[in-house]
């Protein structure tokens, strides 16, 4: 049986506008909202910069209180470089846990198990190895919006 090794690629701070969240209302999926990330940082071994305005991510909240991501993020590194980060994920919590996020409260780690699955989009000579990487990331959700610990899957 071959075994998968992973090596941590970046840490992504993101700052998200949550009194500025678009809500779309109940669509057969669950409960739709837009929550704008207006900037964060990234920092890793091989890349490091800037979460640029105009990303955001493009909720779903299930009615069994899972809550679905979709983000889309535009990235700048410290050398000049654009590059596209997409991922999807979900945040899996008690209805209770989720009440607390909804009204802002803080919550350990322990109550919540946060996954995303990432893809890059990198034009750059420099960058263009991010193209084929499998990317799986661990997350927490800070006052400002989540970080997360994003790991390159070999």
């Amino acid at each position: 049986m071959q075994q998968l090794a992973s090596r941590h690629l970046m840490t992504l701070t993101l700052t998200v506008d949550y009194p500025g969240m678009i809500e779309i209302g109940q669509v057969a999926a669950g409960r739709r909202r837009i929550a704008p990330v207006t900037g964060g940082i990234f920092a890793g071994d091989r890349l490091r910069g800037e979460v640029l305005p105009g990303g955001a991510d493009w909720v779903i909240n299930r009615p069994d209180a899972v809550m679905v991501l979709d983000v889309r993020l535009p990235l700048r590194t410290d050398d000049g470089a654009a590059i596209y980060l997409a991922y999807t994920g979900s945040y899996v919590a008690t209805p209770e846990v989720m009440a607390r996020l909804a009204r802002g409260e803080p919550m350990e780690p322990s109550e919540y198990r946060l996954r995303t699955v990432a893809r890059f989009e990198a034009g750059a000579a420099a960058y263009r190895w991010l193209n084929d990487l499998v990317v799986v990331g661990v997350g927490t959700r800070e006052r400002a919006g989540p970080v997360y610990d994003l790991f390159e899957i070999s």
